[in-house]
């Protein structure tokens, strides 16, 4: 099965592929079929082609790409399950100088584990303590988190929006989210059209740059749609429905407040297939995940 996409580009005259392995899940025809994601992009003088396919094939590790790239552990959807409450945040009071944040919860609960993972505003944390009978957990922020989210805005009381990690099981309402925040934007305007909300957001111009209207964009883990990218303001927009304003925290917030933000992962890749990979001397590599 292979679907193609076509671009047109200039001055370009090489090929280049890029091949992802993995097994195919307990429930499929095949259970534990390993299987790759290639992508091929046969370029000439006056245009280019990326062709994605998904075929099995047989599996030739590479040792040196599986250590060189982290292991992608959990992915959302952006469909929030619920809204969870802060109920502390802080040091964690541990000699390592940690940080914390505890968060009274219901719906993620079910069936929770120490070390699974969980969107906390679209930053994916993961579970380090829970107490099913008082319904909240335990969540650790790395500096790096600190610094590149909107948490360390949160305070006692703070609504917040929560999703589990995607099972093979699970429907896919939203898109792929990774729950790794690219940065934040800032909150410019809310204005409502009948019993919709539209709402602007600021962002810096390296993230705005990966954004295009009906593209996909999310929002404090929030999956949502593009609507208009406005490269004068550095601003996006989109608009809420009258149902996601009442399961998700962002119509609660005020003008000026920041969101996280995580932009398309598909866009990332190919901007890289395209900007550095046409020089590799070995152009071909796989990983596991």
């Amino acid at each position: 099965m292979a679907s193609v996409m076509s671009m047109s580009l200039l001055g370009l005259s090489r090929t280049a592929h890029r091949s992802y392995s993995f097994l195919l899940p307990p429930q499929s025809p095949h259970p534990r079929r390993r299987c790759s994601l290639s992508f091929n992009l046969e370029t000439s003088s006056s245009h280019a082609a990326l062709k994605l396919s998904l075929l099995p094939r047989p599996f030739r590790p590479n040792p040196s790409a599986a250590r060189s790239r982290p292991p992608i552990t959990a992915i959302f959807t952006g469909i929030v399950e619920e809204m969870g409450r802060v109920d502390r945040i802080g040091p964690s009071g541990d000699a390592d100088g940690g940080f914390q944040i505890r968060i009274a919860a219901s719906t993620v609960l079910g069936g929770v584990n120490l070390g699974d993972s969980i969107s906390v505003n679209g930053t994916c944390l993961t579970v380090s303590a829970f107490d099913l009978a008082a319904s909240h957990f335990t969540v650790g922020l790395s500096p790096e988190t600190l610094r590149r989210t909107a948490l360390s805005d949160l305070a006692s009381g703070s609504p917040v929006n929560l999703e589990r990690a995607l099972q093979p099981v699970s429907r896919m309402g939203g898109h792929f989210v990774q729950g790794h925040v690219d940065g934040t934007g800032e909150i410019t305007s809310f204005v409502p059209e009948g019993d919709s909300l539209w709402v602007k957001v600021r962002v810096a111009p390296e993230l705005l740059h990966y954004m295009v209207p009906k593209g996909f964009i999310a929002v404090d883990g929030v999956s949502l749609t593009v609507v208009g990218v406005y490269e004068d303001e550095s601003c996006f927009d989109f608009m809420l429905v009258a149902y996601t304003q009442q399961k998700v925290v962002i119509p609660l917030k005020k003008v000026a407040d920041k969101v996280n933000l995580e932009v398309d992962i598909l866009g990332k890749y190919v901007e890289k297939l395209l900007n550095n990979r046409f020089g590799d001397a070995n152009p071909t590599s796989s990983s596991s995940f």
